[in-house]
C-alpha cells in the first residue's frame, strides 16, 4: 500500500476531493487499514490502495474545501462527505483509498473493509457519491434503558 498523494485527478472541477472510480474508507486506526488491505487482497481485489493518516486527511483532503469563510455556496454532497471525513480524522481515524476496476463490486469491497473495522466508505462514481457503510442511527445507539445500567 502506498501513501496517499493527492493530485488534480482526485478532485472535482471545483477542486474538492472527488476521486472518481475509487472507494475512500475510514478506520479507527492504522492497523485496521492494513488488515483491510490484506482482506481485499485475499478477496481477490487487485486495485491499488493508498493509506492516508489523519494528518494527511486534515491537511490535504479537507483543505480542498477551501477557507471556511468562503462566500461561495455549499459544495453539495462532496463537501458534506469531506466534512464527515474531517470529523472522523479529527478523532484519529485513518483512511484508505481503493481504486476500482469496472468488474469490481463496490459493495463487496465495502463489506471486506467493514469486517476489518471501517466506519465509513464512500464510492465516488461519475455523478454520484454512494455511502457504502450506513452510519449508526440514534435508534441503533444503546441507551441506559437498553443496557444493564437501567436495572440499577
Amino acid at each position: 500500500m502506498k501513501p496517499l498523494l493527492l493530485d488534480s485527478s482526485m478532485t472535482s472541477m471545483a477542486g474538492v476531493f472527488y476521486p472518481t472510480g475509487h472507494v475512500f474508507a475510514l478506520f479507527p486506526d492504522e492497523d485496521c487499514v492494513r488488515q483491510a488491505a490484506v482482506a481485499l487482497q485475499t478477496a481477490g481485489h487487485s486495485g491499488e490502495t493508498a493509506y492516508a493518516s489523519p494528518e494527511v486527511i486534515l491537511q490535504d483532503i479537507v483543505q480542498t474545501l477551501g477557507p471556511g469563510d468562503s462566500p461561495l455556496p455549499s459544495l453539495g454532497a462532496e463537501g458534506d462527505i469531506v466534512r464527515r471525513m474531517a470529523d472522523l480524522a479529527g478523532t484519529g481515524h485513518h483512511g484508505m483509498l481503493v481504486a476500482l476496476a469496472d468488474k469490481d463490486d463496490p459493495q463487496a469491497v465495502a463489506t471486506a473493509m467493514a469486517s476489518e473495522g471501517a466506519v465509513a466508505a464512500f464510492h465516488y462514481r461519475t455523478f454520484v457519491i454512494e455511502d457504502l457503510i450506513t452510519p449508526p442511527t440514534v435508534q441503533d445507539t444503546p441507551t441506559a434503558t437498553d443496557t444493564h445500567l437501567g436495572d440499577a
